[in-house]
């Protein structure tokens, strides 16, 4: 049953428990090495042994007209829950593009910003437990509005929706491939696949090591943790609080759902309707786990101490009972406000995406989003007399610095 827990044990429970890549990072090491040396040989090996590959496999890519007959097996009903999923979220991804501008800052001085797509970008895409055909929308969607020119996906075992969605989506290089092997080969190229910018996509936690120790090499989003979701409530239906626990909960044994309230009435009443709700849920082994190992009921004294402990802990998904708190919310990966915004409208068609940091990484950044695809790159246009203007500053400060080249450069410019 989920534990009810007084204000005073908050920080002993809701201090983050460390995600232990350390030996993961020495499982995937030596698998990364031989990507790096060997290319498709070693890919081909691990992809056999690891992903179920067929052994009498020659590639792990898959031929693009598999994916548009996966496409024409799409159920009906699946086909429309994915236009209706895609409107939304291709509508959210083009808001959250920077734009490109350009201003007069001052006489002479033009300065401002273009706006340019990365070159080739690669998404992972679960398939274990839970295929998730939702996470190509939230990966390709946004690459694709950011107008990249190569998007390259990844999945080890794909179900017949992940298939036909990447068909559905245009994809069309596919790779059966999964683990550290596969974020290897994007990030150092093989004969078959090809070296990207940025790889995206959540992960067990081998991927999530080799992402961490391939950055730099290439760009990731970030290294994620389990899953998790925090609840602010005052007051409302139990069934649905304990509902969207529940939802978390059933991802992943590691995944934590806690609900932070100033009522112990209700905290009662949402353990028991979490209880009674595990009785019949299909994946209630899994969600009876997390509950047991990392989800809690906290009783605080206030809104505002439900607040503080809100952005000490920076959430992944954020569940608040009013807009009215937004202002005072400075850490969280998604926000859901009012009683009919579950976590799952954001999982799948709301529009926002579901590619969101765990383990306190909030407090550092939001979701993946379009703009995760484009780089930002700085212009300056000067005239000779906003060159003039900047002498003085620029001069003496390269010299300052002891950057007599620097200072000269512009000095000679401005001669005769």
């Amino acid at each position: 049953m989920l534990r009810i827990l007084e204000y005073r044990e908050a920080d002993a429970f809701l201090r983050r428990r460390a995600v232990r890549l350390n030996e993961a990072e020495r499982v995937v090491a030596p698998i990364l090495e031989a990507v790096r040396k060997q290319g498709d040989a070693a890919l081909l090996r691990f992809a056999k042994k690891l992903d179920g590959l067929d052994r009498r496999a020659k590639t792990v890519a898959l031929d693009p007209e598999e994916l548009v007959r996966a496409s024409r097996e799409l159920a009906p009903d699946f086909r429309r829950a994915l236009k209706a999923a895609s409107k939304n979220i291709r509508a959210f991804a083009r808001r959250q593009l920077p734009k490109p501008w350009m201003a007069q800052l001052a006489g002479g001085l033009k300065a401002g910003q273009v706006v340019r797509p990365l070159d080739a970008a690669a998404a992972y895409i679960p398939s274990g437990r839970y295929p998730l055909p939702s996470t190509l929308l939230m990966t390709v969607i946004p690459a694709q509005i950011a107008g990249v020119g190569r998007v390259c996906v990844a999945s080890p075992r794909p179900s017949l929706e992940i298939l036909g969605t990447a068909g559905w989506l245009g994809v069309r290089e596919f790779f059966r491939m999964g683990g550290a092997h596969a974020i290897a080969a994007f990030a150092f190229g093989t004969e078959t696949v090809p070296k990207v910018d940025r790889i995206v996509g959540p992960g067990n936690a081998y991927v999530a090591a080799a992402k961490k120790l391939l950055a730099g090499e290439v760009g990731i989003d970030f290294v994620a943790g389990p899953t998790e979701i925090l609840i602010l409530a005052e007051e409302g239906n139990p069934a649905v609080l304990a509902a969207d626990m529940l939802a978390q909960a059933e991802h992943d044994t590691e995944a934590a759902a806690v609900l932070v309230t100033t009522s112990r009435r209700l905290a009662r009443a949402v353990a028991r309707e979490a209880e009674r709700q595990l009785e019949d849920l299909p994946t209630a082994a899994t969600a009876r786990e997390a509950v047991r190992r990392n989800s809690a009921i906290l009783l605080v004294p206030s809104l505002e101490a439900g607040i503080e402990l809100v952005n000490r802990f920076a959430p992944e998904h954020l569940s608040i009972p009013s807009a009215d708190l937004l202002p005072h919310v400075r850490s969280a990966g998604s926000i859901f406000v009012g009683p009919f915004s579950p976590e799952a409208a954001g999982d799948y068609a709301s529009g926002t995406n579901h590619v969101l940091p765990t383990s306190g990484y909030a407090r550092i950044r939001g979701g993946l989003s379009a703009a995760d695809f484009v780089k930002v790159i700085s212009v300056q246009q000067l005239s000779p007399k906003g060159l003039r203007a900047l002498a003085p500053a620029i001069t003496t400060l390269a010299r300052a610095e002891g950057l007599e080249a620097h200072a000269r450069s512009v000095e000679v410019r401005l001669r005769g």
